[in-house]
């Protein structure tokens, strides 16, 4: 998936179907002049419904299509033949998409689970035909009723990647290049910040064919949680994650001060954050040798588990990984 490709905001406009209306036909044969009514119901209008699809990781499809109408229902006819029922439109969401009213802002639902299906607008019902009038003092009705209108509206729908690790860390701290050696996914990669501007996802292979799926976020700055730099809007994509692995270089002038910075602006955006398992990965430890290492872990955060990696040089990779597979599992 190519940087552009990311989508994890947009807003649609959808309409729903009108019901048919009834009928109020009336039964005639070539002896029966005056036959009873025998108008059929409306059909439903079509729904509007979004659905879960696994397979995708971005909003970029509906980008081009940002408008959704259901067919109306068909109309009654005569000898009580109903309606056809419009055709429902379904919109495919990627697991993690959260559906908002576009005025009010109001959450109506979220999509988690793959083949989910959840009715965003229901269809207009059908009128009833005039064979549900008919009544002893009434026996012919002439009269059947229309179809309900459907309904319309703006919606906004919104991403949170799905994820099992979510990288954080400040800008050009080597998340990207972490996530290229541990898994198949290429981002963009170069020695500024910000390089990365939208979240990259790949799939780590672990033993015996299992996997798990990281996530690279934007990189933090201080002030982030305001909408500093590229600001909460980012941030929004670590909630999804069970497990925070904090990815700092062995460069830093401060690693603990760094740490507790990209921890307030966590706690700033989402106290619950602070809840899931963390872990620190001290990377570009190949600059390091084991007299350092040892310097640095003095000066290290005493309430996280700490390792010490290199993604180029290809070191401490392997108990990374079961690290966090045995944080994800237990």
């Amino acid at each position: 998936m190519t940087e552009g490709n990311f989508v994890d905001y947009i807003k649609i406009f959808a309409s729903s179907g009108k019901g048919g209306g009834g009928s109020a036909h009336l039964h005639r044969e070539k002896y029966i002049t005056k036959g009873g009514p025998d108008g059929g119901d409306g059909g439903r209008g079509g729904h509007i419904i979004v659905r879960g699809n696994k397979n995708m990781w971005t909003l970029y499809p509906l980008k081009f299509n940002k408008h959704f109408r259901a067919e109306h229902g068909g109309h009654g006819g005569k000898q009580r033949s109903s309606g056809k029922d419009g055709e429902d439109v379904y919109i495919d969401v990627p697991l993690g998409t959260i559906i908002r009213d576009g005025e009010t802002q109001e959450i109506l639902f979220e999509i988690t689970s793959d083949n989910k299906e959840q009715i965003l607008l229901e269809g207009g019902m059908g009128g009833l035909g005039n064979w549900n009038f008919r009544s002893a003092t009434n026996q012919t009705p002439r009269y059947a009723q229309p179809g309900i209108d459907g309904k319309e509206g703006w919606f906004q729908l919104e991403l949170k990647v799905l994820a099992d690790v979510g990288l954080v860390g400040f800008p050009n701290a080597g998340k990207s290049t972490l996530l290229s050696v541990l898994t198949s996914a290429k981002p963009k990669i170069a020695d500024y910040a910000f390089t990365t501007l939208k979240p990259n996802l790949g799939i780590v292979e672990y033993r015996d064919f299992q996997t798990f799926v990281i996530a690279d976020i934007p990189g933090i700055i201080e002030g982030a949680a305001e909408g500093k730099g590229l600001g909460h809007r980012f941030l929004r994509h670590i909630e999804r994650n069970s497990t925070l692995l904090f990815l700092i270089p062995s460069d830093s002038d401060d690693i603990n001060n760094e740490y507790n910075i990209l921890l307030n602006e966590l706690k700033k955006h989402n106290p619950e954050l602070l809840d899931k398992e963390r872990l620190l990965a001290i990377s570009k430890s190949d600059l390091l040798d084991e007299e350092l290492k040892e310097e640095l872990k003095k000066e290290l955060p005493k309430n996280i588990k700490t390792l010490f990696i290199s993604s180029v040089a290809n070191q401490g990779l392997t108990e990374l990984k079961d690290t966090l597979w045995k944080m994800l599992n237990e």
